[in-house]
């Protein structure tokens, strides 16, 4: 039976609308928590069993939000002139992320101008990988997929390879593999967030995905590979933590049952881990295939509305978070030492609700005003 393409795209959307508000209710966590900062991975001893499953919950953003980043730059090439226009996009389109990433959204951060430090986070490494991937389209598909998975599943071999800095190799090596600082002269340092490499896999596997959502691929037969997919990548996830020997650190026993149950589940996400991103995908695919089904209801129309404009949400929500800590902060200070904060996790959630209400009619507007006025080029970029 095929699909629509409003039900087939749409469930896309949705995912990544989905994945969107786990992500506001992690930016809510670091705006209003940040007296109860958590590590990478975390110290499941002193981690709140709640705190831990907002953490983690959110740990599906990245992951899901590149691999659709390559799902939707194959079908952008469906509706173009194939390969060499989702190269040329893809190369603007990374290079316009690099430059947001380092203007507006560490502006949204920090309120520092000019900056003393720049993290370089989430959009990035989403640039970084959509100009690798504007060079990797031209591999035959089984490369890809073989690329993909190498990145993917080997990276973590290089774990124990490091270099100081000043070093030669430094610098690439940071912004490639491992999490550090780069100098750039005396009141500049980069931080690099999001280590590249395995995300490259990442995108590279979700364009490698992109053929399924053609509108000749019936849904039971696109539905039954992301499927096989998922369970792949949740039976990896399952069968190396059983085995505790590769693809993460080691998880032990605790106290008692929830402190085991989170260290087997606690993942390192800088960079992600072979599990970080089989368990997250392994999810994701799943998340994706329940969507389909869902078909027109009322949750994946307002899922999808998020979804339709993820840039201008990202925007928004950000500097919406900075005003109001500012604006708390402000009104009854510095609560939580040299912090103001929420006193409970549930306040984190409940924040994140109100504000789930509240930013969804500017949302609806500008996903609306993308829809109406195609001929404004622009608007694609958010």
């Amino acid at each position: 039976m095929s699909v629509p393409a409003s039900t087939r795209l749409q469930s896309i959307d949705a995912l990544r609308g989905l994945v969107i508000l786990f992500m506001l209710l992690d930016h809510v966590r670091e705006t209003f928590y940040l007296h109860m900062q958590v590590n990478d991975p975390m110290d499941v001893s002193q981690t709140d069993p709640a705190l831990f499953a907002s953490r983690l919950l959110a740990h599906l953003c990245a992951p899901v939000f590149v691999f659709l980043t390559g799902t939707s730059a194959f079908l952008y090439g469906t509706k173009h002139d194939g390969r060499a226009s989702v190269s040329s996009f893809l190369f603007k389109r990374g290079l316009f992320l690099v430059v947001l990433e380092i203007t507006l959204v560490n502006f949204a951060w920090t309120f520092q101008f000019p900056p003393g430090v720049i993290y370089l986070q989430v959009i990035w490494v989403i640039g970084l990988s959509m100009l690798a991937l504007a060079l990797l389209v031209w591999l035959p598909r089984g490369v890809l997929v073989a690329l993909g998975l190498l990145l993917v599943a080997g990276h973590n071999l290089l774990d124990a390879v490091h270099f100081a800095p000043g070093h030669w190799a430094y610098v690439p090596w940071s912004i490639l593999h491992d999490r550090g600082w780069i100098e750039v002269g005396s009141s500049l340092r980069l931080r690099t967030s999001y280590p590249l490499l395995p995300w490259i896999g990442v995108i590279a596997l979700g364009y490698a995905a992109g053929p399924w959502f053609g509108s000749a691929v019936d849904a039971s037969s696109r539905q039954r590979k992301l499927s096989l997919w998922a369970a792949g990548a949740l039976g990896t996830f399952l069968l190396l933590r059983l085995c505790n020997g590769y693809g993460d650190a080691p998880w032990t026993s605790g106290e008692h049952a929830a402190q085991t149950l989170m260290s087997f589940f606690n993942i390192t996400k800088y960079p992600p881990s072979l599990l970080f991103l089989a368990l997250t995908l392994g999810i994701g695919l799943l998340l994706l295939v329940w969507l389909e089904r869902r078909g027109q209801s009322a949750l994946i129309r307002l899922l999808a509305v998020f979804g339709a404009a993820p840039m201008f949400f990202y925007l928004l929500h950000l500097y919406v978070l900075k005003l109001l800590y500012l604006l708390a902060a402000s009104v009854w200070g510095l609560n939580q030492g040299q912090h103001f904060g929420f006193d409970s996790v549930p306040a984190l959630w409940l924040c994140s609700l109100v504000l789930i209400i509240v930013l969804y009619p500017p949302v609806r507007w500008f996903a609306r005003l993308k829809a109406r006025r195609r001929d404004i080029a622009w608007l694609k970029y958010l």
